[in-house]
């Protein structure tokens, strides 16, 4: 193991993470929807408005599928791990994979199994592969279960760099890689992000200062605070529900989304969607930069009628 290494890998693949608990309510639900873009553009939206108000003498307002994603968040990280340190501040989330198994109720407490299965020796980077399986405490039913990958600056070197490490207990076909085709789109969508949509999102308990620090921001290479990457992923996913699934989220079966490029708050965001099968392969651009800055895929159901 090398000097700068801050990885022990059989510490950390041996370790035993605590169940943990998560409890929301529907003023959560409501808060991440807003977080997202929901209704920013049209307040009545017909699409929209049941994810935030008890539309039409609604019980319980609507779940987008992509709420799913703050069970995962970085929590697993925020506690001392044996054998894993680095600095919060060089960490990059590089993909995040959701299945879905029902419609996410509006308020819930949730029981958390979370386990690493994978780690990669990227040379001056490490790749931890976290997986989060959902529970709900009051019946006992899987919810969902969210993989993250995330990128550690700095925390490589810790094998020999003739044999690089790797580690993953994924079947390597589970998550499929995601080809843009070359045909002309079926779908685009533009939204604009607000200037202070980092601000409002961290409110759904991201509040990692490089959204909403400017000093941080700078330190770390960018101009001013970055939107977070799972907001720009409910952002493309609000978006095919919208253009695909007529609105119908409850369509939606996983979820997968690949950060390619950081995204500030006010930039307008276009995406593109191509139906395969009842696959929708998507990639999100920021108009102002022509830039691609999220891809993935989101599995449905089955096909909207209207289509």
């Amino acid at each position: 193991m090398g000097d700068g290494s801050h990885i022990d890998p059989r510490l950390l693949l041996s370790h035993k993470f605590p169940e943990d608990t998560y409890t929301y309510t529907e003023r959560d639900v409501a808060l991440y929807a807003l977080g997202t873009g929901a209704c920013t553009r049209n307040a009545v939206d017909h699409d929209e408005l049941k994810y935030v108000h008890h539309e039409d003498g609604l019980k319980h307002i609507k779940v987008l599928p992509t709420f799913a994603a703050l069970f995962f968040g970085t929590g697993p990280l925020d506690k001392k791990i044996p054998g894993l340190q680095f600095d919060p501040q060089l960490l990059l989330h590089g993909q995040q994979y959701i299945e879905l198994y029902k419609p996410l109720p509006s308020n819930a407490t949730l029981k958390n199994k979370v386990s690493v299965v994978g780690l990669h020796d990227k040379g001056k980077a490490a790749i931890l592969e976290m997986e989060v399986k959902c529970y709900d405490e009051a019946s006992g039913e899987l919810l969902c279960m969210n993989r993250g990958t995330i990128f550690l600056r700095g925390a490589g070197g810790f094998s020999e760099s003739s044999q690089p490490y790797s580690y993953s207990n994924v079947p390597p076909n589970q998550v499929s890689a995601v080809k843009i085709p070359k045909e002309q789109p079926f779908a685009k969508f533009e939204d604009c992000t607000l200037p202070s949509q980092a601000l409002l999102y961290r409110l759904s308990g991201d509040y990692n200062p490089l959204h909403s620090d400017p000093r941080v921001a700078k330190a770390a290479g960018f101009s001013q605070p970055i939107l977070h990457g799972l907001c720009t992923l409910g952002f493309a996913v609000r978006a095919i529900i919208k253009c695909v699934c007529r609105g119908d989220s409850s369509l939606v079966k996983n979820i997968l989304g690949r950060f390619l490029l950081h995204v500030y708050p006010g930039e307008t965001l276009i995406t593109e969607m191509w139906i395969q099968g009842s696959r929708v392969i998507y990639q999100t651009k920021v108009k102002e930069r022509q830039r691609a800055v999220l891809s993935g895929y989101v599995d449905l159901h089955r096909l909207a009628s209207l289509l």
